[in-house]
């Protein structure tokens, strides 16, 4: 009786998966005037590769043709900064209080999460009180390093305070390494391989600083599948005694840093990919991600309806289904 039990719960939690719109927590909007910025700074290829169209319109075509019920906009990139503070303040500004609007607009269908003027560590804190009280902003999007600033660095512990008042999620993102090798970036642009490395050093900086652990009221969203986490980890956990011993490292609270983190499914998900990633994680903190645009929106669309049929074909994972592609991300954004 128990089994059948068992059984009939797993059926009906595919049943509701394949009929529940997802929730995608890893997209972009990409504003002309965003595009005219780098434009006059040379930095449109900055980021190895030229920044895809976007427009409401098709995105909200892309979401009703894939199933996805909310998108969850952030800022690409790269960072808006280029030696000008004041000019990176009014750009991050501007893409803010549009995102604002499209919220506004749109009910349900757009939330965001905000962008600061960082490096300048006062500005962002500034903009970041002023989103998150005023704009109603869902989140902080951080780039992974700022102009060679990363998350992690005790020059946001100002900010993190900050944050972690306002119980703020941290939408982390990849950006271009600081610094990076032009040879080998010229050979495999950023998003092959140095993107993953990228994201994965961020965290392991925010882990080795014990930021999620001193400022336990931030949820971290670790991106595309935890990049290179699920191996990082364990090897980093192996060396960490030895390092300790010799005073190379700090004192790492593991679980309190872990349990800040959650892990979008933007990029190459796979059941491979997301077995890892259970490895060092559970599956109450796995959300969807398509990282619209920068794929064809009927790629993406087939994406999506593959990660449906493969997770609830899954006997492990096919009774989170639901949680995965939606309920997830509504918890960890209040909805």
């Amino acid at each position: 009786m128990k089994r059948y039990l068992i059984g009939l719960l797993s059926m009906l939690s595919v049943h509701a998966a394949m009929g529940q719109q997802a929730i995608d927590v890893h997209c972009h909007n990409i504003l002309p005037t965003f595009k005219e910025l780098l434009d006059r700074h040379g930095a449109a290829l900055e980021e190895t590769f030229p920044l895809p169209d976007w427009d409401v319109a098709s995105h909200l075509k892309f979401m009703e043709e894939a199933g996805i019920e909310t998108s969850v906009l952030s800022m690409p990139a790269p960072q808006p900064w280029f030696g000008d503070a004041e000019e990176s303040r009014r750009a991050v500004r501007q893409y803010n209080e549009t995102c604002a609007r499209l919220k506004a607009d749109y009910p349900d269908k757009f939330l965001f999460c905000a962008s600061l003027p960082l490096p300048d560590v006062d500005a962002a804190i500034k903009e970041a009180v002023y989103v998150l009280d005023t704009l109603g902003a869902d989140g902080i999007k951080l780039a992974t390093n700022s102009r060679g600033q990363y998350v992690g660095d005790a020059a946001l512990d100002t900010l993190m305070q900050v944050l972690n008042e306002h119980h703020a999620v941290v939408m982390l993102h990849p950006h271009k390494p600081s610094p990076v090798n032009d040879g080998i970036i010229a050979t495999a642009p950023l998003a092959v391989y140095e993107y993953p490395t990228e994201t994965t050093r961020t965290a392991v900086n925010l882990i080795a600083r014990n930021v999620p652990a001193r400022y336990p009221n931030l949820k971290f969203v670790v991106p595309h599948c935890g990049s290179f986490l699920p191996l990082a980890l364990p090897r980093m956990k192996a060396v960490y005694p030895a390092m300790a011993a010799k005073g190379l490292m700090e004192p790492i609270d593991w679980d309190a840093n872990l349990k800040a983190f959650y892990y979008d499914l933007a990029g190459g998900a796979t059941p491979e990919v997301v077995k890892a990633l259970l490895t060092i994680t559970t599956p109450d903190r796995l959300l969807y991600g398509s990282d619209y645009p920068y794929q064809p929106a009927t790629v993406l669309t087939g994406n999506l309806k593959q990660l449906r049929t493969w997770i609830t074909d899954d006997a492990e994972l096919a009774p989170f289904a639901e949680k995965i592609l939606h309920d997830n991300a509504l918890k960890l954004f209040g909805r």
